[in-house]
């Protein structure tokens, strides 16, 4: 039984809501704004936020980016606006998944089933790593050559996808469907614009890169850094 919070500002749908997941198994509390939402996530402790956007305090946009600046709760976020870059902004702002409204409950216990079953499915994998890279799925901590890298929910989740398959070339479609849980075409930005941080957090970038290679048309493979060249024993001896 997952212990769910939902923040949404229709009482109708949120009791709507209440009654389909708790049919579903789950325990169930909720909240009427941004503010409220924010506030019992961190004092409740839930295992999954269902997030609306269009709240009547804050904007669920910001809601989202305040709950990330201090928590790695998964969070859904259940909406009617449903044009690519609002999404794409959602999930760059640390979203697990998105869902918009109208949508049926079957579909939303789905999508949290999968979301807490992704993120909790390395519990006991041991840590992964290739060369200096270190990637521990239980702490879901980074380390690079020994020194912490912070990274956002969703970076981690790539970077642990990419590191479970070193060397293997994987595409942005099984990124979107198996990271972000929605095989949408015509999304693939999505997974650029993190790939693209989650360079940079690691020190390289697309034109010099040291652990991410793109293989242009397919996808990113994720590798060991190549050993540095060495010129020559002659070469090195001349003056």
């Amino acid at each position: 039984m997952a212990h769910l919070l939902v923040v949404e500002d229709d009482p109708q749908l949120r009791g709507a809501l209440v009654r389909a997941l708790r049919d579903k198994g789950h325990a169930v509390a909720t909240a009427p704004s941004g503010m409220a939402g924010l506030d019992a996530a961190m004092t409740s402790r839930p295992d999954l936020v269902v997030l609306d956007l269009g709240l009547p305090d804050v904007d669920g946009t910001q809601v989202l980016r305040m709950l990330r600046a201090v928590s790695d709760v998964p969070v859904i976020v259940a909406t009617a606006r449903d044009d690519e870059p609002e999404m794409v902004a959602v999930l760059e702002d640390g979203a697990d998944d998105y869902i918009v409204k109208p949508f049926g409950a079957a579909q939303l216990d789905a999508r949290i089933k999968a979301v807490l079953r992704r993120l909790g499915a390395g519990g006991t994998e041991e840590p992964l790593r290739v060369a200096e890279l270190t990637v521990d799925t239980a702490s879901r901590t980074v380390t690079l050559g020994g020194d912490r890298v912070e990274l956002t929910p969703r970076e981690f989740d790539l970077l642990a996808y990419l590191a479970r398959r070193p060397g293997q070339v994987v595409s942005r479609r099984e990124l979107l469907a198996e990271v972000w849980q929605q095989p949408l075409g015509g999304a693939d930005k999505t997974v650029d614009v993190h790939l693209s941080w989650l360079r940079r957090k690691l020190g390289e970038t697309a034109q010099h890169p040291r652990y991410l290679h793109t293989v242009r048309t397919v996808g990113v493979r994720l590798t060991a850094p190549e050993a540095p060249r060495t010129a020559p024993e002659d070469a090195r001896d001349t003056p």
